[in-house]
């Protein structure tokens, strides 16, 4: 028996990883280093483009279950995460370069994974097909797609990445570490401003030439990743409720919080470059260098990576998959990661755990395990899969699309903190039916 695997991101990764694991032989097809995207920029797998960050880590967040339900069934992207993480508050940050690295090596090594470098332009016409190809599939296999599926597959949106700067060029006399409600270790590095610095900032921000992206307007953005610019647009106050929250972050040279607060995060072990969190953008290379130095700390910032946007591709996917992300008219193939609509690298991992697992009981003659909304594994494929939905659209796992309690809770942390609870013990029973 052997799959095809078609992208080695983060869902392509994990879903050969458990296929082996399972005694399932994988070809892992992946067109680096021949071919990359706009986005990538090494030639190793699960490479991280728009963030470091796979969000928090707190049973009281759904990412949270979503990743501590990946933890238990033993998936490699959480437990190479896991071991290159850096210090960042509540959530889970990874050194990208050594996380990327540790996944690459463990595909290449297991012996039951062949790699197979080079462009996909067609599928293969037999046997069992995985296509995690990502939201950046490349014109050619989109095309192949399209006429497989017969149906409109030119639904998108776009997404962008934040600029990375380099630490020791971070004016430290304008700036403090420490983290939101001093809560965990000083992770952050806390940029403030002024009302008057944030005015200046703001105008010239909203007013910066973009660079161009064909195809691009406000409206088609996705919410959890929306360039800084365009959050701006929407109203003066808007980033001071969203990135330049400066909430439970005061400033030890005054004892008050500041106006706003811009913060940067580790992107490496090293702590030698940080991210600057919450400022995705797609404004010109030359304009974010003057506007984003306008923020009083990186004056004489050194940019080593600026912000760029992507057009992401997805399916319709409750018209053409099931719950096990199959496709309904040709189940010998699935689909896996963000372009079946799940949003999120943790979320991508996921989908690509399912088909792994379900796959692989599928060809050993096992019935599938069919993880239950109440799981955050399965609420996913479920949401994917919900015919009833009329406008689909990428999204992040929330504890929206799980079932409800059926008692009352006081508080929603505390409600989340059951609805965790109730999924993990679900989980738990799954893991002997599960675990290979």
């Amino acid at each position: 028996m052997n799959v095809t695997v078609i992208g080695a991101g983060l869902a392509g990764s994990e879903c050969a990883w458990q296929l082996a694991q399972r005694g399932i032989d994988v070809t892992l097809r992946e067109m680096k280093p021949q071919k990359r995207t706009p986005a990538h920029v090494t030639n190793d797998f699960a490479e991280l483009c728009c963030s470091n960050s796979l969000r928090s880590d707190q049973l009281e967040n759904a990412v949270g279950l979503l990743k501590e339900e990946l933890r238990r069934l033993d998936s490699l992207i959480m437990a190479c995460a896991d071991a290159t993480r850096v210090e960042a508050g509540g959530a889970l940050a990874v050194d990208r370069h050594g996380f990327a690295r540790m996944v690459t090596e463990k595909i290449r090594s297991h012996p039951r994974i062949t790699v197979e470098e080079g462009e996909v332009t067609h599928l293969p016409e037999e046997g069992t097909v995985v296509v995690a190809s990502g939201p950046l599939t490349s014109d050619a296999l989109a095309e192949e797609l399209q006429r497989l599926l017969g149906e409109n597959t030119d639904l998108h949106f776009f997404d962008a990445a934040a600029p990375l700067v380099s630490a020791d060029s971070v004016d430290m006399d304008k700036a403090w570490f420490g983290s939101r409600y001093d809560k965990g270790t000083a992770d952050y590095v806390n940029c403030p401003m002024t009302e008057e610095e944030y005015n200046a900032f703001w105008q010239e921000l909203t007013t910066a030439q973009e660079a161009e992206v064909h195809g691009f307007e406000d409206k088609m953005v996705f919410e959890g990743c929306m360039p800084v610019e365009v959050m701006a647009r929407r109203g003066h106050d808007t980033l001071c409720y969203g990135p330049l929250k400066p909430r439970g972050l005061k400033d030890p040279r005054t004892g008050k919080e500041p106006y706003a607060v811009v913060q940067l995060r580790r992107d490496n072990a090293d702590g030698t470059v940080y991210n600057l969190v919450g400022f995705q953008t797609h404004l010109r290379f030359p304009e974010q260098k003057r506007v984003f130095s306008m923020i009083p700390a990186l004056h004489s910032a050194e940019f080593l990576r600026y912000g760029v946007m992507h057009r992401n591709t997805f399916l319709d996917s409750p018209r053409l998959l099931n719950r096990y992300y199959q496709l309904i008219k040709k189940p010998r193939i699935s689909f896996a990661g963000q372009m079946t609509g799940v949003e999120g690298y943790v979320e991508s991992s996921a989908s690509g755990f399912l088909v792994g697992v379900e796959t692989a009981r599928r060809l050993l003659g096992q019935p599938p395990v069919d993880f239950p909304q109440e799981t955050a594994i399965g609420a996913l494929g479920l949401y994917v899969s919900n015919r009833s939905v009329t406008a689909f659209q990428p999204m992040n796992v929330n504890f929206g699309i799980i079932p409800p309690l059926d008692h009352r809770v006081k508080g929603k942390r505390n409600k989340n903190a059951e609805l965790s609870a109730r999924s993990l013990a679900i989980i738990d029973r799954l893991k002997e039916e599960v675990l290979p």
